[in-house]
């Protein structure tokens, strides 16, 4: 399965939540997408909760296994309509906005970007993933 991540899937990963296996799955296919802005979310994230070295590691390894972009004007945009629109994070919305411009299901179990799910979002709730 290919898509797109957000913070919520790769912290998933690094601290073996629910969902991290779909996550997993997902990053082993060669077909996962992520916005720099996620990324630095979880960077920040896991600083706080397993320090600055093992976060570093986490980064660069995603590096390795999925496309990292930095988001252009378009994406950026496209993030700001989003934010205009509902109460959704700002950094979320890059996640949004890629997997929509992509056509591809961003996976996540953040509550705030499930309860998008519609035509234009496919979304992968991790949080009933097994």
């Amino acid at each position: 399965m290919s898509g797109v991540l957000d913070s919520y899937a790769l912290i998933a990963v690094a601290q073996r939540q629910p969902g991290a296996e779909t996550v997993r799955a997902a990053i082993e296919s060669g077909g996962t997408r992520m916005s720099w802005i996620n990324l630095g979310e979880v960077f920040y994230i896991l600083t706080r909760r397993v320090g600055e070295e093992r976060a570093r590691r986490i980064v660069d390894d995603t590096q390795l296994d999925t496309h990292v972009e930095a988001p252009d004007g378009r994406l950026t945009l496209a993030a700001a309509r989003l934010k205009v629109r509902g109460r959704i994070a700002y950094a979320d919305c890059f996640a949004v906005a890629t997997a929509m411009r992509d056509r591809m299901p961003l996976l996540t179990g953040d509550p705030e970007i499930v309860a998008l799910h519609g035509p234009d979002l496919h979304v992968v709730d991790l949080r009933d993933a097994s």
